[in-house]
């Protein structure tokens, strides 16, 4: 093959790395920026905000919210939204407690436990969604419901007792750290930092953005729209999963039948302070976790300034209500140019 031949080629391959988004948006400098200044003004306010003591719990709890949030990254992304993932980290937290003080499971096998369940109610969602074609709110409110009263006869409405610690590297011990950053979230950062290069750098990832921004059109491109979409689902649950069992290190060696109560607000929530459009076709996981840190910071910010904790709900409300009013106007630029 002559140098002629491969010239163009080179030149198609840097064209189209040079077409690629930057690696952090704008939007996204500008909520590091929000999340910097909140730290900021607490430790002023607070000073043991900035502590060890007060950032890893912090960060912890992170950690479950921003695991979810990669997948509903992916799930909104495509068009599309998941309001069961409380129920689904009901259910794997429920059957993975129930396997760690029953038949005294590996951690290993307590993940996998966790994995396949989570997988499989995420894959009961996506194929509902993807075959039946009914509206994502609609089969996911039902099968939130579905997975919430699986969770609760599993549980038999009652707190598990005796867990061991057999998730204590995923939990807010010394066994828990690494060079004193908890393990869940570096995890998260790992999960989200794969996310980001498929979205950003493989085919599967263009195909997501391409069903969120008009599905008809993406079929007649050849694009298996269904497979994204039933994996998009597949993998809110297979990290839902994940979360579940953060979610069980991160308590006591007991756990409540309400292990996933008001989780589906806080991760959707993430998502659309990350940047995410609600409305399909936008988004990246790195918003997502930046509005994950943002949501927890809040929360604890109102929590140490012993404020009541109804404020924590307004000012993420607030944060929602900006997003999505920002998020339109730039629709109506980009409309109008």
């Amino acid at each position: 093959m002559s140098a002629g031949t491969l010239q163009p080629v080179g030149q198609r391959n840097r064209q189209r790395l040079r077409v690629l988004p930057a690696p952090v948006s704008g939007a996204e400098l500008v909520l590091l920026g929000v999340v910097a200044l909140l730290w900021v003004l607490l430790g002023l306010t607070t000073p043991a905000f900035l502590s060890a003591a007060s950032l890893q719990p912090l960060l912890s709890n992170v950690a479950p919210i921003a695991l979810v949030g990669v997948g509903m990254t992916f799930v909104i992304v495509s068009g599309g939204i998941d309001v069961s993932v409380a129920g689904m980290l009901t259910v794997s937290a429920v059957l993975v407690a129930k396997a760690m003080t029953g038949a005294d499971v590996s951690l290993p096998v307590a993940l996998l436990i966790a994995l396949g369940s989570g997988g499989l109610m995420g894959l009961v969602n996506g194929l509902l969604i993807a075959v039946g074609r009914v509206h994502p709110i609609i089969i996911t409110f039902g099968t939130a419901n579905v997975f919430l009263w699986v969770g609760l006869r599993v549980f038999d409405a009652q707190v598990v007792n005796g867990l061991p610690p057999t998730l204590a590297v995923l939990g807010r011990g010394p066994e828990g750290r690494l060079l004193g950053v908890p393990v869940s979230f570096l995890l998260a950062l790992a999960v989200a930092a794969l996310a980001w290069w498929y979205l950003r750098y493989t085919a599967g990832g263009r195909h997501v953005y391409a069903v969120g921004n008009d599905a008809a059109a993406a079929r007649l491109a050849g694009i298996p729209v269904r497979r994204r979409v039933v994996s998009a689902y597949l993998l809110t649950g297979l990290l839902a999963g994940l979360a579940a069992c953060v979610l069980i290190a991160n308590g006591t060696q007991t756990l409540a039948p309400n292990v996933g109560a008001g989780k589906e607000l806080a991760v959707i929530a993430a998502v659309v302070i990350g940047g995410t459009s609600i409305t399909g076709g936008r988004g990246t996981v790195l918003g997502t976790v930046l509005g994950a840190v943002l949501v927890q910071t809040v929360t604890s910010g109102v929590t140490q300034l012993g404020l009541p904790s109804q404020l924590a709900e307004l000012f993420v409300g607030v944060f929602i209500v900006v997003a999505v009013g920002a998020d339109l106007v730039l629709q109506r630029v980009r409309r109008s140019t």
